[in-house]
């Protein structure tokens, strides 16, 4: 027992030993996890100077975009071809992609060898090959479909401009076939495939053998956005934000980028790290200088390095007894699959005497340890580097995404990575280790980069079936400036009608005298009450109005909510609720016992006979409350107020919103003349000459009209260029048939528009993943304030999915886009028509006047033209185009309409 033990000791001991006399001479590539984050740290920079348009021509990591913007969602179907070209060997696939809930991918593929003088030949005769080689498949498998479409995947650097364009930038793993670098090998290929003749393919993708891997799990895992080989050669690509990209245009979505990572360190950034091995390997490469990391790090290489290793090392007589053989001197005879069999578990050291044998030696045990433990260190240093590089590529997703932890998924191919028994455990446990925060599922690509190319062009056809009806769907929302002119003749039509007598009744847009007669001169002076009511919000003011050089307007106000019950309620209890708030105010300012002049902001349609005096036509923005409808609103307020007997108020105006905000402005700017409102509802108002209003008496000066054209359209004169979504929206609102204008153009439906389509483009498989959540069921959950914060140019896609997210909505990167795209369209369509009615209104006071130019100024007020981010740009560009002898200024109305309501009531004061 005694000499069991005593024996185990000795070969312990001597495995120390060996180990410890490799460890010393192999020092330089044994790394930490200190010179690991070092190297991912300059991986990091690498990428940066890659991806940088100025940087790019001097980088070493090319960081080649690949016009592929999308892996696949499971909604691929179909028939493809693809061609897979990248080592000594060439093959060709049919591969069927069945959408039937099963996501099943059915494969046919045969391999044709290369030989050695097509590879070093020319390289026509080298797509000639891959041509005859397809043909001989397709007639094989009786493959006859007019314009198969095909995808190649082509291993080897390319620039591309697009998916289906690729110009090889250099030659790798040991090809060299002349006149193919610095051209179009896209091109090459169709060439080749026409002369061939009887091959009717459409090759819609170049594609990478990384980008394919990626691509292949991506399709089993919707989480992959990474794709890693590690075989003959080694490469990385990677999903990018756009907007990190320099080298393409756009800054929307996400696109695949072929890192080429085995030219990192070809500008020094490894020169510390390189060991005289690695130089002796690549001084006797075909590319001096070039693909250094890949030389660290490749199957192509590793044989080539652990023989120069062994021979060095027998030199000095550490191994062999000083002995060297013919094999051991020969390059090439050490190969990578002998250190894979060298490592492995039980048998390694058997494997270790064999092939040390083989290669004319006569090792003794100690030289098989210390071979194997060589083995060790060379190719745990290969994933070492591996994972330094994959930890740059996982943080940068992690922070492009602004996350503090990452789940993502990396698909893996190559034979290093698949045969060597400890490699892939090595390189996820360091993976893990360098970057705790990234939760990475390493997935190994069962069936190769040719499924990926197949993949690729499903994935391009499903997007382009998808942009087709995506393009269909919102064409109806993009206007021409023929239907814009249209709209604005309309428009005008409209605005005549209303003002006539005969035809004001039956006009859409009713064209209500307000009884304002003009703006602000800045001799109004005093204090006022001022109510404001438009929505759900209610508000109380008190402006003290000063005059003279020092003119001033000074205002305290509170706001009160008016809930849902009350706004479809009765009239008592709404006018009650306000008289309630209006006497919290007052104790509030201390006010109980003065009697103010009072302008109330009433921002809704009203057919008025006098300055005090206004019934209101319809309810719009959700009010309905019961026994208001053609009653005087003014009336029903100081009934109000009796009946709460506790103050008494002199109410000299009532006044619409769009009013309140003209004369807000008119004060500031004494060219004002209209006022818009662009909010939750629509309006404007302007000052019409009196002998054109023919609904009240009179023909001398001026009279303020309010429009209420959101009632424009009422009459089915815009139906052409309503959509059905319009339909819908108007069909689920609470007066149907009614405010049609304003329900194409205003806050209050904008969303909900968006949400229909949403809903009609998701019950077609083209928005999230086809499942339309309870959250997207809800009438009124897309307000109109996410519009605006999705279209902000500032907003980074990640974080319109989190908005989408926060309605339940799960987005991928390129649902977020169609969002983006359906809101665009949205918002541009309601401030087009908006400026087509504008135009319609600036030219006909330019005409009322006799000029042939005309300077104006418009006060504006509303949430969607404050915050949208396009809106008011948009609207003047359309008043622009469609009002070319009209110069017209938009000022914002800082202190809203209730200042306006007040304003009117001093004008109003010093009138009387």
């Amino acid at each position: 027992m005694f000499a069991v033990h005593l024996l185990s000791f000795y070969f312990t001991k001597l495995q120390e030993d060996q180990i410890k006399k490799v460890d010393r001479f192999l020092y330089a590539m044994r790394l930490s996890d200190e010179q690991l984050l070092e190297i991912s740290h300059r991986f990091r920079d690498e990428m940066e100077k890659g991806l940088s348009r100025e940087s790019n021509a001097a980088a070493a990591l090319k960081m080649l975009p690949t016009h592929v913007f999308s892996t696949p969602d499971g909604s691929e179907k179909g028939e493809f071809l693809a061609l897979d070209l990248g080592g000594s060997k060439f093959k060709v696939l049919q591969v069927k992609v069945s959408e039937d809930g099963n996501r099943k991918v059915q494969m046919e593929s045969e391999i044709f060898p290369i030989p050695e003088e097509v590879i070093n030949g020319r390289g026509t005769d080298l797509f000639d090959h891959v041509a005859d080689s397809l043909k001989n498949f397709m007639q094989k498998n009786n493959i006859n479909q007019k314009k198969k479409p095909l995808g190649f995947t082509f291993s080897f650097p390319c620039l591309q401009s697009k998916l289906d364009e690729g110009v090889l930038l250099s030659w790798s793993k040991n090809y060299k076939a002349r006149g193919v670098q610095g051209t179009n090998v896209v091109q090459a290929l169709r060439q080749a495939i026409n002369k061939t003749g009887g091959i009717d393919v459409d090759v819609l993708a170049l594609v990478n053998d990384t980008v394919g891997t990626m691509m292949t799990c991506g399709y089993d895992d919707q989480h992959c956005e990474v794709g890693v080989i590690i075989g003959t050669g080694t490469n990385a690509c990677y999903m990018e934000e756009l907007r990190h990209i320099d080298l393409v245009e756009g800054d929307e979505g996400r696109m695949c980028i072929n890192t080429e990572w085995g030219a990192f360190g070809d500008d020094g950034a490894l020169h510390d790290f390189i060991t005289g091995f690695d130089s002796e390997i690549d001084a006797a490469s075909i590319n001096p200088g070039k693909q250094l990391f890949e030389k660290m790090v490749s199957g192509m290489y590793m044989g080539e390095l652990v023989r120069l290793i062994l021979l060095k090392m027998a030199k000095r007589g550490l191994l062999f007894k000083g002995r060297v053989s013919d094999a051991l001197r020969t390059k090439g005879k050490f190969q990578t699959q002998h250190v894979s069999m060298i490592e492995e578990y039980k048998d390694g050291l058997r494997n270790t005497r064999e092939i040390l044998t083989e290669l004319g030696l006569t090792p003794t045990e100690d030289d098989c340890i210390a071979v194997q433990h060589v083995c060790t260190i060379v190719s745990f240093r290969s994933a070492n580097l591996c994972a330094a590089a994959l930890a740059a590529i996982l943080t940068r997703i992690r922070e492009n995404k602004k996350l503090k932890s990452l789940r993502t998924t990396v698909g893996m191919d190559g034979t290093v990575y698949r045969t060597h028994p400890q490699y892939s455990k090595r390189l996820h446990k360091v993976v893990r280790r360098l970057v705790p925060e990234c939760h990475v599922r390493f997935v190994l690509s069962e069936s190769g980069s040719g499924k990926g190319a197949a993949m690729v062009t499903a994935v391009a056809q499903r997007r382009a079936s998808q942009r087709e009806e995506i393009n269909d769907t919102l064409a109806d929302f993009t206007l021409s400036s023929t239907q814009l002119q249209q709209v604005k003749e309309k428009m005008r039509v409209e605005l005549e009608r209303g003002l006539r007598k005969d035809s004001h009744d039956s006009a859409s847009v009713k064209m209500l005298p307000s009884y304002v007669y003009r703006t602000p001169d800045g001799t109004e002076r005093g204090k006022f009450l001022a109510l404001d009511l438009g929505g759900t919000n209610f508000r109380v003011l008190v402006v003290k109005i000063r005059s003279g050089i020092r003119k001033s307007v000074r205002m305290y106000n509170k706001i009160y909510a008016i809930p849902l019950e009350i706004m479809q309620g009765t009239g008592e209890e709404l006018f009650d609720h306000i008289v309630q708030c209006i006497s919290d105010f007052l104790d509030y300012m201390g006010m109980k016992n003065t009697r103010l002049p009072l302008g109330f902001t009433f921002s809704f349609p009203c057919s008025q006979t006098g300055i005090d005096k206004g019934s209101l036509v319809s309810w719009t923005k959700g009010f309905k409350a019961t026994e208001c409808e053609g009653h005087d609103v003014v009336d029903m307020l100081r009934e109000a107020i009796k009946r709460r007997n506790e103050f008494d108020l002199d109410i000299v105006a009532v006044v619409n919103d769009t009013v309140g905000t003209m004369m807000t402005c008119a004060y500031e700017d004494p060219r004002c003349e209209i006022g818009l409102i662009a909010g939750t509802g629509s309006n404007v108002c302007y000052m019409e000459d009196m002998k054109n209003v023919e609904v009240v008496e009179g023909d001398e000066g001026q009279m303020c009209i309010n429009t209420e054209w959101g009632g424009f359209g009422d009459n089915d004169n815009i139906e052409d260029i309503r959509t059905r979504f319009d339909h819908e929206v108007d069909e689920g609102s609470l007066n149907v048939g009614k405010q049609r204008f304003e329900k194409m153009t205003s806050g209050m439906y904008l969303g909900e528009i968006v949400r229909q389509i949403l809903i009609d483009l998701t019950k077609r498989g083209l928005l999230f993943r086809g499942r339309i959540t309870e959250p997207l069921k809800t009438r009124g959950i897309f307000e109109t304030k996410f519009l605006s914060q999705i279209e902000s140019d500032r907003l980074a896609l990640l974080q319109v999915r989190s908005i989408l997210q926060h309605l339940g909505l799960d987005s991928t990167c390129d649902d977020s886009i169609i969002v983006k795209e359906v809101c665009g369209a949205v918002s541009r369509r309601a401030a087009q028509l908006c400026g087509a009615g504008m135009a319609a209104i600036v030219d006909k006071i330019r005409e009322n006047r006799g000029l042939d130019n005309l300077d104006i100024t418009v006060g504006v007020d509303g949430t969607l033209y404050k915050l949208h981010p396009h809106f008011s740009r948009i609207l003047k560009e359309t008043v622009k185009e469609l009002a070319p002898q009209c110069e017209v200024e938009f000022i914002l109305s800082e202190d809203g309409s209730g200042k306006g309501a007040a304003l009117i009531t001093a004008v109003c004061k010093l009138r009387t």
